[in-house]
């Protein structure tokens, strides 16, 4: 598979870093949390990064039970939403994301 647009990918990827420097060093940990009052999909997502990457898994899964899921949607971003070769396969990895990504904001914080 082809990565297209690759210049345009990568303009988006460093815009996406550096919102969430920004937000990281914002004094609000989540704006979706502190304008409505309830988690939004990836609240907790930077912390869980954070652990992860100081190999504290533990604390990682404790922050946002989907970290591990964004290099895996990174993939799919890159090769325009197609991760695998068949379609079925994709409907299926993309349903399981959303699932648990909706269990994670159901879960405590």
């Amino acid at each position: 598979m082809k990565i297209r647009n690759l210049k345009y990918k990568l303009f988006i990827t460093l815009a996406v870093l550096l919102y969430a420097v920004l937000l990281y060093l914002s004094p609000v940990s989540c704006p979706i949390l502190a304008i409505t009052g309830m988690k939004c999909p990836g609240c907790g997502m930077t912390r869980a990064i954070i652990s992860a990457f100081s190999l504290d898994f533990r604390a990682a899964f404790s922050h946002h039970l989907m970290f591990w899921s964004l290099p895996l949607l990174y993939l799919a971003f890159l090769y325009d939403g197609r991760l695998f070769k068949t379609r079925l396969a994709n409907i299926l990895f993309y349903s399981l994301i959303v699932i648990g990504f909706l269990i994670n904001m159901t879960s405590v914080v």
